[in-house]
Order: structure tokens, then sequence, then C-alpha cells
């Protein structure tokens, strides 16, 4: 399946088909991961489970920022 770059605002992009997405099981506002492997660009799904744990270890830094920059010293 051939898709074009388009502008996108500032940016570019490709336009993903719905068929592809459906196969998939992606929807607006998943999370992909972008690789650049010998020449050729692999998007994969960002896994559901690592997401999770970044922002809860985000969340946890929040809120034990003083304690955390204590312990650093």
């Amino acid at each position: 399946m051939n898709v074009t770059i388009r502008k996108i605002g500032n940016s570019e992009g490709i336009i993903i088909p719905k068929e592809i997405l459906d196969r998939m099981g992606l929807k607006a506002g998943d999370a992909l991961e972008l690789r650049e492997t010998s020449g050729n660009i692999e998007l994969v799904p960002e896994q559901t489970e690592l997401r999770e744990q970044l922002e809860a270890a985000r969340r946890g830094m929040k809120k034990y920022h003083a304690a955390l920059r204590e312990l650093a010293k």
C-alpha cells in the first residue's frame, strides 16, 4: 500500500488507512513507536503496560520530588 507524505501544520506526516488501523486494533490517540532500521521506517504500537508504568513513575516522582531531591544529594 502506498501513502504520500503530506504537510500537517508545521510538520509532515502520513495518513494511515482505516483498514490498516482496524486490522491492528488502533484508533486515534494511540501511541506508536517509530523505528528506523536499515533504511526502513517501522511503526510499532507502544506497549500499554510500559506506558502505564512510565506514567506511574512520573506521578511518583512529582509527588515525592522534595524527598527524591534530598536523596540525590
